[in-house]
């Protein structure tokens, strides 16, 4: 049985509460308790947000643990590890001296670990006539072992939030697709609704989205989301159920036929306009890339796939969503026409895009893109410095999320 008498530290380290807490929980191990030291230190690992531990303080707990030659913590049976700082700072992958100090600190004060200083400061251990080991002098792991239990509930409760984070992330993602989608068929297929409100609205519960989000953060976005959702969803069950009234109507008039029997030819203006959108896709597909990849554009801009009904696997794909999004958000017919003939379709197309995923940061989307044309019509327009600022931005979000 090893001796225990120090209880405070040495030197110029003052006492505290942190310190009396950790000796109290060292000395209410339950008598005979055994845990296996990684396993623990898994749990501590997963519940370090709770515990206030850092990712270096646990580096250091991990090198703690490498001196205890079992891989069981039994209690009463050397839980003691005296190594030098030298010698911890090898297994803590070089740690500075300072950097050391300062995480065997953080231990302490989480109450991994107690500190069993001697009288002059140093790690060491004083053994009796028989070899065993009778007195230690350095960090007593005893506080793993007595709460142990404590540990693996914590862990338990980050994996349930964790688990519940994930699904309401998935349940926001799914709900953004189909807002998304729904809406872009709207203006499709030129059903009757206030798109652009509704666009707007979805846009401004997105902007509320922060770049790291709890799941406490997150579940009024999702009620927010949820709640539009249906709001667009009844839309398009309007308009179906309006047209399957009309058809019930027109149901006994269908045998009147005409007697020509030649196909119904088109009217001038429509076979025009069709062969114009025939002409602007032939002439999207063969004209020459904008100078920077498609999968460069949709990572600055990955907004504008939700709006895509079949995926965005080219620059036709690109302009026709484009061209749907631009009436969400304000742009009129004339001012996209007058974007596409100045800067050409594939970067007025990038451009919405641009828009699209700046969202609330551009007041007047119309006039952004006039103010535009008329830097294109006198050359001085260019797509580069507006998609490096997007991806530098989407950068530096991913780096902080990470």
């Amino acid at each position: 049985m090893i001796e225990h008498i120090s209880t405070t530290p040495f030197g110029r380290r003052s006492l505290s509460l942190a310190m009396v807490a950790g000796q109290m929980a060292a000395d209410g191990c339950a008598p005979g308790a055994s845990a296996n030291k990684w396993q623990v230190f898994r749990a501590v690992c997963e519940a370090k947000g709770l515990l206030g531990a850092s990712d270096r303080a646990l580096a250091v707990l991990n090198a703690l643990l490498s001196f205890h030659p079992d891989a069981d913590l039994a209690e009463g049976e050397g839980l003691v590890v005296f190594p030098s700082n030298a010698q911890l700072a090898l297994r803590a992958h070089g740690m500075a001296p300072a950097t050391l100090r300062r995480h065997l600190s953080v231990l302490v004060d989480c109450g991994l670990v107690v500190r069993r200083d001697s009288p002059n400061g140093k790690r060491y251990a004083r053994k009796g006539f028989g070899g065993e080991i009778e007195q230690a002098f350095g960090f007593d792991l005893t506080p793993l072992l007595a709460r142990a239990e404590e540990f693996e509930r914590m862990a338990e409760a980050v994996r349930a939030e964790r688990r519940a984070l994930q699904l309401l992330r998935e349940r926001i993602t799914i709900l953004r697709r189909d807002i998304a989608k729904m809406i872009s068929f709207g203006l499709e297929e030129g059903i009757a609704a206030d798109w652009q409100r509704l666009h707007l609205e979805y846009r401004e519960i997105i902007a509320q989205i922060p770049r790291t989000a709890s799941r406490l953060e997150l579940e009024p976005v999702a009620t927010e989301l949820a709640s539009l959702a249906q709001e667009v969803r009844n839309a398009l069950e309007s308009h179906v159920k309006s047209k399957k009234t009309s058809a019930n109507e027109s149901h006994f008039e269908r045998h009147i036929q005409n007697s020509n029997t030649q196909p119904h030819e088109l009217e001038p203006g429509l076979e025009e306009d069709q062969g114009a959108t025939v002409a602007q896709k032939l002439e999207t597909r063969s004209q020459p890339p904008t100078g920077y990849p498609l999968g460069m554009v949709l990572r600055a801009c990955p907004d504008i796939a939700d709006y895509a009904r079949n995926g965005i696997s080219g620059w036709a794909d690109l302009v026709e969503t484009a061209n749907l999004v631009r009436g969400a958000l304000g742009v009129s017919p004339d001012a996209w026409n007058q974007a596409c003939e100045a800067m050409g379709a594939v970067d007025a197309a990038i451009m919405v895009a641009a828009m699209l995923q700046k969202g609330e940061a551009i007041a007047s989307p119309g006039g952004y893109l006039r103010s535009l044309t008329a830097k294109a019509h006198a050359g001085e327009f260019s797509i580069g410095p507006v998609l490096m600022a997007l991806l530098r931005g989407r950068g530096g979000a991913q780096a902080r999320a990470g």
